[in-house]
């Protein structure tokens, strides 16, 4: 079942759903936007930006048990954007970033009575309609994460495109899961930055 606005809200009250800094206002102002749509919630663009290099040194064996975060950020180069320096992603450019935000959907207890959240993270259709793909084949966010939400970001439109931190980027979509699941962590669990390395660096 997709969560309502109203339904975010009392989750993000009930401590279900965690989105620090959480977005506001709730309800429409006049000369404010709204982050939240119907069934949706608004994230924002983090002022990193991982851009692997042109001349990446290896090919990607999906067998490698090694970690994939670990080799992305080895081989990019970071760029801090503001809102006077923004980052202009070309076309056919391909780069990773992050949600200013970070997502919590805590495990419930199972004698609670309480259904546990999952979220896909999509994109936007004012972006889209330039050519911005925000992620690709990956929107899950599972029950139990922790962590900012790395966005998989490329150019596929007619046009340079400027990137600039706070701009909407991208819209969670909350789910209730139904019966309380076995944890099992995802490797990107606690990551904070846009290839996954974690708070404490494993």
């Amino acid at each position: 079942m997709i969560l309502s606005n109203v339904e975010i809200h009392k989750a993000l009250d009930d401590g279900r759903l965690v989105i620090k800094p959480e977005p506001g206002p709730r309800l429409p102002t006049i000369g404010k936007h709204c982050p939240y749509g119907t069934h949706t919630v608004d994230l924002t663009l983090a002022s990193e930006l991982s851009i692997p290099k042109d001349d990446f040194p290896i090919a990607f064996d999906l067998s490698n048990k090694k970690k994939l975060a670990e080799c992305l950020a080895q081989n990019s180069e970071k760029c801090t954007i503001t809102e006077d320096q923004p980052y202009t992603l070309k076309q056919g450019k391909f780069i990773l970033a992050k949600t200013r935000e970070t997502i919590e959907l805590p495990m419930q207890d199972p004698g609670s009575g309480a259904r546990c959240l999952a979220a896909r993270i999509e994109g936007k259709s004012s972006r889209a309609r330039l050519g911005l793909l925000v992620h690709f084949t990956a929107p899950t966010v599972h029950p139990g994460f922790s962590g900012t939400l790395t966005l998989e970001i490329i150019n596929l439109g007619p046009a340079k495109i400027l990137l600039s931190p706070g701009v909407a980027i991208a819209q969670l979509i909350v789910e209730e899961v139904v019966g309380i699941p076995l944890a099992n962590p995802s490797q990107f669990q606690g990551q904070s930055s846009p290839e996954g390395v974690l708070n404490n660096g494993a």
